[in-house]
């Protein structure tokens, strides 16, 4: 692993959080940290700053082992599978950030354990980890599957690229409503087109829909 240098931390941290950026003054609860790890996990990986405070100031870490275990029992204990989080410290003013890095992983997707003892998925949305859909946990599941996607063009194929032809995008209620078809089959279907990356699903912080690849 390239280890980071100083000037390249302090850039980043000047260019605020981001989908793959996380700043914490300080790890606080085990649920919430491993909230953000599974998003970057299920994502492209992702890096934390601890020792900085959300608008970018350097506080620096007061006990790095308190917050390296507070990481390590939320990548083992909160998250599921397993996370494998690594460590760099980087001096910075004689502050001291603690670098954790969470790479993209190959056994997606990664669930989170919240405060309600309910296991989530998470995926990064910005510079937010945001509760990913039914339809996002199925492209998860099966992105790593050996076996490529076939798809037969039937009809409920063929009308929703017309859609996409003449719309910019559609919701899983609108191609459920355009076919009157039920939610779970409109589902499978979306989901089928998104692996074989005819349609591309877009998640923001209030809704999920689709546009043409």
């Amino acid at each position: 692993m390239n280890r980071l240098k100083a000037y390249q931390v302090k850039q980043m941290i000047w260019q605020g959080e981001g989908v793959n950026l996380d700043f914490k003054k300080t790890i606080t609860s085990c649920e919430k940290i491993a909230k953000t790890m599974v998003s970057f996990a299920n994502n492209k990986g992702g890096k934390l700053f601890i020792g900085v405070a959300d608008d970018g100031t350097i506080k620096g870490v007061k006990s790095e082992d308190e917050e390296k275990y507070m990481i390590e029992k939320a990548a083992t204990f909160f998250a599921k599978p397993m996370l494998e989080p690594t460590f760099e410290e980087i001096y910075i003013d004689d502050k001291m950030v603690l670098v954790v890095d969470i790479p993209e992983s190959d056994m997606k997707p990664h669930y989170a354990l919240a405060d309600d003892q309910k296991w989530w998925v998470y995926i990064r949305v910005k510079d937010k980890s945001v509760l990913a859909s039914k339809i996002v946990v199925d492209v998860l599941k099966r992105e790593h599957q050996q076996d490529g996607v076939l798809i037969e063009y039937s009809s409920k194929e063929k009308a929703l690229l017309e859609y996409l032809e003449q719309n910019d995008r559609i919701t899983l209620k609108e191609y459920a409503a355009l076919l009157n078809l039920s939610r779970r089959r409109a589902s499978r279907i979306l989901v089928t087109m998104v692996l074989a990356g005819v349609v591309r699903v877009h998640t923001t912080e209030k809704e999920e829909f689709y546009t043409a690849s």
